[in-house]
């Protein structure tokens, strides 16, 4: 039976492989780019970082970046055969930890920054010629979101231990990507970068705050890698 299992993955796989990439593939969902609006949603995985910039001279701060998880929906606009327009709702999670110099005690100078985004993005998408079954496409526009994690609304600061980040985060996005048209759906992997315009560190309440007071600016920017089926 397994033997059985795995043969059919096989045939399957195969015949996937070569309706996307065959000399005369079979052309799957041939009128879906002809509707004027569509939806779908997405899975996918965040890699998020900060950018640091000081007030003086010292040591960097050191950013341990780990693996998120990204989950939202689609709602796509068609323009014309090679633009639309895209709104991209979705969660991400995340978690980034920092490590503040110069602590005699290594504990008391890291901080596990925990963020969760609900992210809203207005998208520009540029597709080329759809070729078979492939359709390659670059993408781009601005977002903002709304950190849950923010820590914003505390008086406490970390001398408690709490790190404070603004609730709110402008961002600009470029990505690009490819349609895979199969039989019954259009699966779409996808690479984006984001890149936060404005700087996201309330400062401790101590101007001198060894945590926070050499601290220029700390702006988000990160990977995502999203799955979208449509």
């Amino acid at each position: 039976m397994k033997r059985i299992v795995l043969l059919f993955l096989i045939v399957s796989s195969f015949n996937c492989t070569a309706q996307l990439f065959g000399k005369n593939p079979i052309i799957n969902l041939e009128n879906f780019d002809k509707q004027r609006v569509s939806w779908g949603y997405y899975l996918g995985l965040n890699y998020y970082d900060f950018k640091f910039e000081y007030e003086g001279i010292g040591k960097d701060i050191l950013v341990e970046s780990t693996v998120g998880f990204n989950v939202g929906l689609i709602g796509n606009l068609r323009l014309n055969n090679y633009f639309d327009v895209r709104f991209e709702p979705g969660l991400s999670f995340n978690q980034r930890n920092l490590t503040f110099p110069d602590f005699a005690v290594p504990e008391e100078g890291l901080r596990e920054v925990k963020s969760t985004y609900i992210h809203f993005p207005l998208l520009v998408k540029f597709s080329s010629e759809r070729t078979g079954n492939i359709k390659p496409f670059l993408i781009g526009g601005i977002s903002t979101a709304l950190n849950l994690s923010s820590n914003a609304n505390s008086k406490e600061d970390n001398s408690n231990n709490v790190f404070r980040m603004a609730k709110w985060t402008n961002f600009y996005e470029v990505g690009l990507g490819v349609d895979l048209y199969l039989e019954y759906f259009k699966f779409t992997p996808s690479l984006r970068g984001v890149f936060s315009f404005n700087d996201e560190l309330i400062r401790d309440n101590d101007p001198n705050s060894p945590w926070t007071g050499n601290v220029g600016t700390m702006k988000t920017r990160g990977v995502f890698l999203n799955f979208t089926f449509q």
